[in-house]
């Protein structure tokens, strides 16, 4: 989601720039609120000393990115997506012994923490792409899950396997994913969509057939040998990360000029500076901000509840255990087909309205999570799958953008951070709750009602986000006189162009 974040933010620079030409206004100088010359843009100076927009090479090495990047995340997404398998490996290898009634509960929250941090890690990978780019973050992170992986195959507790797949596992998801999408706007701009389809299209090729191949491989080597199968994406995934080399420069007058100020400061003014420049809160003082971002918090309660326990239900309600393996399938390849159709259909939207189509999304969503009780054979299971891929495709696609037309350019790198943020908690507590309703209950209905309430009522809470932001124009219109809209607070987190290592901040 943050690739089309950086494309827009690469649009917008370019638009300010052309329209403060033709006001014959003076661009500001680097770290009053514009991205710097050298390490905001990659731009060179003309021989009048004025800073040239930096233009990506549009291809060459950028399809070896790409490559890595549809690698990254079709592994990694693929793994968290088909946990609906390993859910049930899991407890089977638990189940050996004696019956726990409380052992739905507790599985699914191997799964659940790890897809919550993937979202809890979020604010804290911007920072570390920002301060030391982009390939040592990706490869890091990778490092990190393959870790995860690879341990959790040699132990059979549960509580261990919390921290290996759960907590290192998620962690090192997180590190490696974000900084994929981030490099990408380092090689296209014109291209961008193009390499985001690419990458969308290309990690299916990935996703959709791992649950395939982890049902037939799990029996035949059991969980332990498929964790170390599924560690060994991780591990080329390390080496993949290594062609995250940015190309944009820091600029050299901006390194000493930084460099002269932060020598000025005390220890104490230094650190209270990257606080405030890395954790600003200013993005919580929109009120279309504020309700957006609970609204999308309240939508994804229930959000992981199809993907965790979708083929424990079929396998329980229609006794099914030879094609359990279709849902997965059906819910990554039309999850990809939605991200690129919803792309393309957002572009065409103009302004706030963009959100009507997450509204529409999550409502469909908690509609089709109601209906699967319903059902009444496995195929009518699939045809729900189908559109609930889809719908996750426009909900994951549309956000980027919406956070660029509520808080600018500027400020919505770190709005995307703090949202993921506030989506990690409920996120994470929705498939045990929906685990121990099954415990209590003894079936999945109560599970899948649960599921489908909160994306209604998240939605219809974003449906009145447009509603506000018009008042708002309306109002400042009237208080200026003038036909605008609401301005972005100049903040210095925009100045640089994330994936560059701010070790040569303009401080």
């Amino acid at each position: 989601m943050w690739d089309r974040l950086r494309g827009s933010r690469a649009a917008g620079g370019g638009r300010s720039a052309a329209a403060m030409a033709q006001r014959g206004e003076k661009e500001p100088a680097a770290g009053e609120g514009e991205p710097r010359a050298g390490a905001g843009s990659g731009a060179e100076r003309g021989p009048s000393g004025a800073a040239a927009p930096f233009q990506p090479p549009e291809g060459g090495f950028g399809w070896v990115v790409v490559f890595a990047a549809a690698w990254c995340n079709g592994s990694i997404f693929g793994i968290h997506n088909s946990f609906g398998i390993l859910y049930m490996m899991l407890q089977s290898d638990l189940g050996e012994g004696k019956k726990d009634p409380a052992l739905e509960f507790k599985t699914a929250w191997v799964g659940s923490l790890a897809m919550g941090m993937i979202f809890f890690c979020s604010p804290i990978v911007s920072i570390f792409t920002d301060r030391i780019g982009c390939r040592t973050t990706a490869a890091s992170g990778a490092a990190i899950a393959f870790i995860g992986l690879l341990s959790s195959s040699f132990t059979k507790s549960l509580e261990v396997r919390y921290f290996t797949y759960g907590i290192l596992f998620g962690c090192g998801s997180s590190f490696a994913f974000q900084p994929s999408l981030v490099i990408l706007g380092h090689y296209f701009k014109r291209r961008l969509g193009l390499a985001n389809g690419i990458v969308a299209g290309g990690s299916c090729l990935i996703s959709v057939p791992l649950p395939f191949f982890l049902k037939m491989v799990g029996k035949a080597i059991g969980l332990a040998h498929t964790f170390q199968v599924l560690s060994a994406l991780m591990l080329i995934q390390i080496f993949l990360s290594l062609t995250y080399r940015p190309i944009l420069p820091p600029s050299c007058d901006s390194q000493h000029d930084g460099q002269d100020k932060l020598g000025s400061r005390s220890m104490r003014q230094q650190c209270w500076s990257q606080t405030r420049k890395y954790f600003s809160l200013r993005v919580f003082r929109r009120k279309t901000y504020r309700i957006w971002a609970f609204g999308i918090a309240t939508a994804v309660l229930g959000y992981l509840v199809p993907y965790m326990n979708l083929v424990k239900y079929v396998e329980k309600r229609f006794q099914e255990t030879k094609k359990d393996w279709i849902l997965p399938v059906c819910l990554g390849a039309m999850s990809g087909l939605g991200r690129l159709v919803s792309g393309r259909i957002g572009d065409c939207i103009p302004g706030l309205k963009k959100i009507y189509l997450q509204v529409g999304s999550f409502v469909l969503l908690g509609i089709l999570c109601m209906m699967i009780p319903q059902c009444q054979g496995f195929e009518g299971v699939i045809v729900i799958c189908l559109f609930l891929g889809l719908c996750d495709g426009c909900f994951t696609t549309i956000m980027a953008p919406i956070a660029f037309e509520l808080v600018g350019p500027m400020q919505a790198s770190q709005a995307i951070g703090y949202l993921m943020g506030l989506m990690a908690v409920p996120m994470t507590a929705g498939t045990p709750i929906a685990g121990y309703l099954n415990d209590y209950f003894g079936n999945y209905d109560a599970a899948f009602y649960f599921a489908g309430v909160p994306p209604i009522i998240g939605g219809l809470v974003l449906s009145v986000v447009p509603l506000i932001h018009q008042r708002m124009l309306k109002k400042q219109r009237l208080d200026s006189g003038k036909d605008k809209m609401l301005v972005s607070e100049a903040v210095v987190n925009g100045e640089l162009l994330p994936g560059c290592p701010a070790s040569e901040a303009h401080m």
